[in-house]
């Protein structure tokens, strides 16, 4: 089976036990924003993910790891929204993007609801981050973000209620919240080996 073929067989599998929702309080009266971020895997004998990093400076989670991505525009579907982001974001041309398909929606504690898609990219792209969004651009082995013994759990008071997420440590970079969440929810979907 190839890499592509094993990516549309976990977007496409009936809903796994485990699966997050996401961490947005239920009691909002707001309707979470609609938006999505591309989990980009390349193409290659071990594959990545393809991971930014905010710059320190933006209003909304400095410095955080993530995917690419961002709110979608009027009658713009998921996978578009995703394209378009990566494209603004990362320099990835979005006909370079083999979609497999739309994983779980994440709502976010922000108010977002997030659409991840999945697709398979062409390794060594010459990617260049967009410098007004992204300090940084780089891949971690998705094997190793796939292993369950690298999702650590932890705690952090918000609004003063306690809340649990997941982290995630790769050569010093920290991935949390939200991006960690959809990255056990692969995990959850994709059997790796």
């Amino acid at each position: 089976m190839t890499l592509l073929e094993r990516l549309q067989q976990a977007a496409t599998r009936d809903r796994p036990q485990g699966i997050a929702n996401g961490d947005w309080d239920e009691q909002s009266l707001a309707e979470p924003v609609a938006a999505a971020v591309l989990v980009g895997v390349t193409d290659r004998p071990e594959p990545g993910l393809l991971l930014t990093v905010r710059r320190p400076d933006m209003r909304r989670h400095p410095g955080q790891i993530a995917f690419p991505g961002g709110r979608a525009e009027p009658d713009e579907t998921p996978i578009q929204t995703a394209l378009r982001e990566a494209e603004e974001e990362i320099g990835l041309p979005q006909a370079a993007s083999r979609v497999a398909g739309t994983l779980d929606p994440y709502t976010t504690i922000t108010g977002y609801q997030v659409t991840p898609v999945l697709a398979l990219v062409p390794p060594d792209l010459p990617l260049s981050p967009h410098e007004a969004e992204v300090s940084d651009l780089f891949e971690a082995p998705l094997p190793y973000l796939l292993d369950r013994t690298n999702h650590v759990r932890q705690h952090m008071l918000v609004d003063g209620r306690e809340r649990a997420y997941t982290e995630i440590v790769w050569e010093g970079r920290r991935i949390w919240g939200a991006t960690a969440a959809m990255i056990v929810n692969l995990s959850r979907r994709l059997q790796w080996p």
